[in-house]
């Protein structure tokens, strides 16, 4: 609505003009808050969710699904040795894949993230299931080029782990997000325009 010369907007329409106005930084606030918040509730409870039957089968069921995928590719290149869920190289070192490697973490946040930030739910009834296995996908690759860092750089596989492929993730959720905010989701309805 266009308020004439001299005259003054209500307090809903300013509200509406800075919320347009100023969106993007509030929608990338909104995507920090929930990702962090989600970050720090679930390690402070782990014990909780570690607690649960159908958390632990899930967990045991997604680091044996990425133990076979990973190992499925990673054979062809290495001469490598299955033993559980480690995956022994010859005369390097190993790589093991436990409950943290699993990437339900990883899920969790993805989940957590679309379920709470705006958007029309028929979307997310896709988007949601396609960002796992997007994120699945992900942590095969991740679990790749540890092994090829592993074979070939092993001083470098720490740093490599920690610094480059774990913030990894959060790179990617947060491309899954834009393309969610900037293509997927409904935009607001724009003030509407009167004539007087």
């Amino acid at each position: 609505m266009k308020s004439k010369p001299g005259e003054q907007k209500n307090w809903k329409e300013t509200l509406l003009a800075h919320y347009h106005q100023y969106r993007p930084v509030a929608d990338a606030g909104l995507f920090i808050l929930i990702t962090y918040l989600a970050h720090i509730l679930y390690w402070a409870n782990i014990s909780w969710f570690t607690s649960l039957p159908w958390f632990l089968n899930f967990q045991e069921f997604m680091k044996e699904s990425l133990f076979q995928h990973s190992y499925g590719v990673v054979r062809h290149w290495y001469d490598i040795t299955p033993s559980g869920t480690t995956m022994w190289f010859s005369n390097v070192g190993y790589i093991e894949i436990n409950n943290s490697c699993s990437g339900v973490k990883q899920f969790y946040q993805i989940l957590v993230l679309f379920l709470l930030f705006p958007g029309p739910w028929l979307k997310k009834l896709w988007y949601i299931p396609m960002s796992l296995l997007i994120m699945y996908g992900v942590n095969v690759f991740r679990i790749l080029v540890l092994s090829f860092v592993l074979m070939n750089w092993p001083q470098h596989w720490d740093f490599s782990h920690d610094w480059i492929l774990r913030p990894f993730f959060y790179v990617v959720i947060f491309i899954l997000w834009i393309i969610w905010n900037e293509r997927l989701r409904e935009a607001p309805s724009s003030p509407k325009e009167t004539i007087s």
